[in-house]
Formats: structure tokens, C-alpha cells, sequence
């Protein structure tokens, strides 16, 4: 059995597929016997902005110490979120910029040729949804997923799967049961 952490990464937390996906995730995890913590962006009390970039580390609130607490804890991170103008929601980009820092999630070489990967050994699943086919946003306007799946996850050591759902507000009920039943069966997993 796994230690499962599960960020449900769109702001809009109520009748959204992001959240729905999220809770099929939970359930289906709970039920195979994983233990399993979870939080939802749209309550977690922090603010986005970095106001002066890294010149100086802002304090993070209790929120974002909790979710560090909770990423530390588990052994598979489950990130489910909206492709919105092919990247991750900017409340979502700004709770990475703020605790995805030196010490929690990386810690650089000081002769500046490398870094230790902090959280290496933990897995991960990346969970996309988006209006449009991935293949048709890929081939149009690149990689959306390489910023979070090279550029900050896999840069702090985690081995990252991804699961893209396109079309996503307008499946058929066949299709969201299809949905449905594929992370039922990872959650199962726990992958």
C-alpha cells in the first residue's frame, strides 16, 4: 500500500471535471486500502505572488508548509488540473513558485554544475484536462505538459507519468465512464 498526496489544482472546485476526476482518484485509492491526504488549490490560504522573485524567500504561509509536509510524507503525488492557454491555472504556477524551493524540492551544488534532487524516489501522476485533443495543442502550440513534468516535478526527483484527457467538457457518457474507469484502475494502483 502507498502514501498517496492528491492536489486537485483547479480553483473552481465545485461541478468541474477536475474535481470530479479528483474524488474518483480519492474514493477508488481509500477503497484499495492507501492511506491518502488530499488537498483542493481553491482552499489553500496563500499568496501567489512572489513580490520580489528570489531575491528574498517570502515566508510561507501554514498552508503551503502543510502541502510541503504532505509532499514529504507521501510516495506518489497525484496532480489533477485544467490546461488553460496550454500551461497549468496561474494560481497553480504561483503555489509552485512559491514552495518549490532550495532545501524542500532541490538543493544546487555550490559550484553551480547541478543540484540534489530532493524528492527523488516518489512518483508521479500528472492528470490534464483540456477543451481540445493533446495531439491537435501539441502539434499547434508545443509541449504544455514539459513545465510541469520536466521543469518542476522531475526536477525535484519525481518519475512522472501523465494521463491526458482531451475534449474534456464535452465527453459522452460513455467516455467520461471510460474516464472514470482509467483512474479508478491507477488510483487502485496507486500510480
Amino acid at each position: 500500500m502507498k502514501k498517496i498526496y492528491i492536489l486537485m489544482g483547479n480553483p473552481d472546485k465545485e461541478g468541474t471535471l477536475s474535481a470530479e476526476l479528483a474524488d474518483v482518484y480519492e474514493n477508488a485509492a481509500h477503497a484499495a486500502g492507501h492511506e491518502v491526504r488530499r488537498a483542493n488549490i481553491g482552499d489553500v490560504q496563500f499568496d501567489p505572488f512572489l513580490h520580489k522573485g528570489y531575491k528574498v524567500i517570502q515566508q510561507l504561509e501554514p498552508d503551503l508548509l502543510k502541502m510541503q509536509e504532505d509532499m514529504r510524507w507521501a510516495d506518489h503525488f497525484v496532480l489533477i488540473y485544467p490546461i488553460w492557454w496550454s500551461a497549468t491555472p496561474a494560481l497553480l504556477k504561483g503555489l509552485f513558485d512559491r514552495m518549490w524551493l532550495p532545501g524542500f524540492a532541490f538543493h544546487f551544488w555550490k559550484n553551480g554544475l547541478g543540484w540534489d534532487r530532493l524528492l527523488k524516489g516518489k512518483t508521479a501522476r500528472v492528470i490534464t484536462l483540456s477543451k481540445m485533443p493533446p495531439l491537435f495543442i501539441r502539434f499547434t502550440m508545443g509541449d504544455f505538459t514539459n513545465e510541469i513534468r520536466h521543469a518542476t516535478l522531475g526536477f525535484a526527483g519525481y518519475k512522472v507519468r501523465m494521463t491526458e484527457i482531451g475534449n474534456s467538457e464535452k465527453l459522452s457518457l460513455a467516455a467520461k465512464a471510460r474516464v472514470d474507469k482509467s483512474i479508478t484502475k491507477l488510483a487502485v494502483q496507486g500510480k
